[in-house]
């Protein structure tokens, strides 16, 4: 599932996402197994690119994406969103496009790409993308988020205002900025068997369990430290708990400022073997 995290504040946009990919394997069963029962093996991947950065003139503009990791439907057919980024670019133009004309053209993009690689009955959660940026005549970036194929009109995340988005497998995220798990209401629900007006008050009586944070005066590196704070919580809470641990990995961070466009903050490096020593044979 992955988490995504884009904290929106004055000073600029930071974009976080876990490096991990998580696919399910199906085991053969051996002869003499009850016929119909498969065993479903989830398997990891932690080199994944989620943080999507694109070249001048849009390099005021960067995206993480969560949900389904891969398009296709067989082994060999398998794509992550970062590998069709080339043939994305290779189709704008030399203008710098605003984060809402960017995030259209990016949503229509990988809905072609879905329509002709997933089967039209998907029972996933889809390919979900966070666009954040700057638009070359207005002081403060914009968040937009998308998700493939369900709901792939762009809509503008906190508008004339400063706040964070996330999405993914985001239950722990939502405990701390929230202050209690969203299940808690359908437990409510059938526990008391308590009407919807009561339920709507029972909401609104939680939002004040709600994290106090001054999104509008944090510090640019305030931002970057709540991101990486989120991601690496619940990488760690799944690495101690029973369940699917769909985040890990490398946690891959940026900033966008009007003034710099995106930084790179810290970003997996390739590598060979460390410590070992080559002999030639």
């Amino acid at each position: 599932m992955s988490l995504g995290i884009v904290v929106k504040g004055s000073e600029g946009i930071v974009l976080a996402a876990d490096s991990r990919v998580t696919l399910t394997a199906i085991l053969n069963q051996p002869s003499g197994a009850p016929a119909g029962v498969q065993v479903q093996l989830p398997v990891n991947f932690d080199n994944a690119t989620k943080l999507l950065t694109f070249g001048n003139p849009n390099n005021w503009i960067g995206a993480v994406t969560y949900g389904d990791a891969v398009m296709g439907t067989t082994a060999s057919d398998l794509r992550t969103a970062q590998s069709f980024v080339p043939e994305f670019e290779a189709d704008l133009t030399k203008d710098r496009l605003s984060v809402a004309d960017f995030s259209k053209k990016l949503s229509d993009f990988y809905l072609k790409q879905w329509q002709s690689r997933m089967p039209s009955i998907h029972k996933g959660p889809g390919m979900a993308f966070v666009v954040g940026g700057f638009d070359a005549d207005k002081p403060y970036g914009s968040v937009y988020m998308f998700s493939i194929p369900r709901t792939p009109i762009p809509v503008e995340q906190s508008p004339n205002d400063f706040g964070v988005t996330f999405g993914g497998q985001n239950e722990l995220t939502y405990r701390i900025l929230g202050g209690y798990d969203p299940r808690v209401l359908d437990i409510a629900k059938k526990e008391l068997n308590a009407p919807v007006t009561r339920m709507d008050a029972f909401q609104k009586a939680l939002g004040q369990l709600q994290l106090t944070i001054p999104y509008h005066l944090l510090p640019l590196q305030d931002c970057i430290d709540l991101a990486i704070f989120l991601i690496r919580t619940t990488t760690t809470a799944q690495n101690l708990s029973i369940g699917i641990r769909g985040v890990g990995g490398a946690i891959d961070v940026a900033v966008i400022t009007k003034r710099e466009g995106l930084t790179i903050i810290q970003r997996k490096e390739l590598a060979g073997e460390k410590g070992t020593i080559q002999r030639e044979v």
